[in-house]
């Protein structure tokens, strides 16, 4: 058992208790930041004057060593360490001798794991970020596409007026834009460095927590060390913002079942995102919008647990803390996975404009639209109403819609209608009267989409990543 502590103790411990205690078998994804803030604590060591500029450059050599050896796979990270602080600090000491063992002056492994997780999740946020732009380019295009995809729009789950593809799918863009937003709050909020807090209280040694901080990209250090080390804010956060994805993600899911079911027949899914049934030869499952809408439930799941853990823990570090890993990592790995299969297999989809077009046609989605035209000509709204309501059970008990009924049956409702309200309540004209910001109206949309494609031209580039870093790493940075 590879450990970083013992010297009080008289006895080893227990097996089950070690493996119990031990995070090496899910903290090992962290190799690269436990590496990197290594590095950046080792340089702002020899700046200060704690360590030799020898020494520092060994450290470093033998960290990007070790970095490159397991990600080649010539060294392999195992079991016998209990965290991955323990497995780079062991492994630098063999490599490197005494010089290894000053790597963790003025530093405990509070603000060790406190950074690495910080800089996990810092570069999570942004992989996340880029997949939700990727989807929202995805929707773009399919918008313009479909600006005359004529289809009925639902209140209830039931029809209640007309409403254009693009305008159906510009409401979900504006969700997962709202997703990148908080991202973006989320990044900036979190984005202040740990290192240097030491256990709880800082340390006696004259660190320069200002240029570690510098060093890894983060707008300065942390300014309270008790909070430093104990503060899971940001990924509370994070795996609320996640959780806010995954509610989009699933709600757009249950549309699509919807829409691939024979009932709707609105879309067709591509074979490559759809399964078929072991005993049903004519089956065609929407499994992978099932399960994004299913993985859901999972993230959210994460969020619980990291609430739960935190919800009465004193100041400042607890072991209970490092139970905020697992979840973390499986709902980042769960909500990247739905963002890429979910994107692709929209973007393969068949939507069939005709069975809109007939759908939309059908359960009197264009009734306001001949309200709205009897009070064009003076008829008081709520008389209106009236009105149209008489004539849809009428049509109902005729089988017949509003634009099929006669001129003398129109006349027999009221005496007000003409032979334009044939026009009045066509398809194209009940979406392009709709001309205001946000509305369906073609001209409408494409303002929304022209300034929707600015949006997606504005990225934000919010930290130069480890560039110091690696001009340290080469040893261009000594002082």
């Amino acid at each position: 058992m590879a450990q970083l502590w013992g010297g009080r103790f008289t006895k080893e411990t227990d097996s089950l208790a070690y493996r119990f205690n031990a995070s090496i078998g899910f903290d090992k994804r962290l190799l690269r930041q436990d590496i990197e803030g290594s590095i950046a604590h080792a340089v702002m060591l020899a700046k200060q004057g704690i360590l030799s500029i020898e020494e520092k450059d060994r450290i470093v050599k033998g960290l990007a060593e070790i970095r490159e050896d397991v990600e080649s796979g010539k060294l392999q990270i195992t079991e016998e360490y209990e965290d991955i602080h323990s497995f780079v600090e062991v492994n630098l000491t063999a490599r490197i001798g005494e010089a290894g063992k000053k790597l963790h002056t003025g530093r405990s492994r509070n603000d060790q794991v406190a950074l690495d997780m910080r800089l996990y999740v810092r570069t999570q946020i942004l992989e996340t970020d880029a997949l939700l732009k990727a989807f929202l380019e995805t929707l773009l295009s399919l918008m313009e596409e479909h600006l005359d995809t004529y289809m009925p729009g639902f209140t209830h789950l039931q029809k209640a007026q007309p409403t254009t593809l693009a305008h159906h799918l510009g409401a979900y863009f504006e969700m997962f834009k709202r997703d990148r937003l908080r991202m973006r709050d989320i990044f900036k909020r979190m984005n202040f460095s740990p290192l240097g807090s030491g256990a709880l209280a800082g340390t006696t040694y004259p660190l320069d927590r200002d240029y570690t901080a510098s060093l890894m990209g983060f707008e300065g250090p942390a300014l309270n060390s008790m909070d430093a080390v104990s503060d899971r804010d940001y990924l509370i956060e994070f795996l609320a913002a996640l959780s806010t994805v995954m509610m989009h993600l699933s709600r757009f899911a249950e549309e699509v079942i919807i829409w691939n079911s024979n009932e709707y027949g609105f879309v067709e899914i591509d074979d490559t995102y759809s399964t078929g049934s072991s005993i049903m030869p004519q089956k065609k499952n929407p499994d992978i919008a099932e399960l994004v809408r299913g993985k859901t439930g999972r993230v959210y799941g994460a969020l619980v647990g990291i609430l739960t853990t935190m919800k009465g823990l004193p100041l400042a570090y607890n072991k209970d803390m490092q139970e905020d890993k697992e979840g973390t990592f499986d709902a980042i790995d769960t909500v990247k996975d739905c963002l890429t299969l979910f994107g692709a297999m929209v973007r393969t989809m068949k939507f069939r404009r005709d069975v809109m077009a007939r759908s939309a046609m059908k359960g009197f989605t264009n009734a306001t639209d001949a309200a709205d035209y009897l009070v064009g000509r003076g008829v008081p709204f709520r008389d209106a109403h009236g009105i149209i309501g008489q004539m849809v059970l009428y049509c109902i008990a005729h089988n017949k819609g509003i634009e099929e009924l006669t001129l003398s049956e129109l006349k027999s409702l009221s005496s007000v209608f003409e032979e334009d309200l044939y026009e009045a309540v066509s398809l194209k004209s009940c979406v392009e009267k709709r001309l205001t910001i946000g509305a369906p109206g073609m001209a409408a949309m494409r303002e929304v989409i022209e300034r929707n494609r600015k949006y997606l031209s504005e990225d934000w580039r919010v930290f130069e990543n480890s560039e110091r870093i690696q001009i340290a790493e080469r040893g261009g940075e000594n002082e």
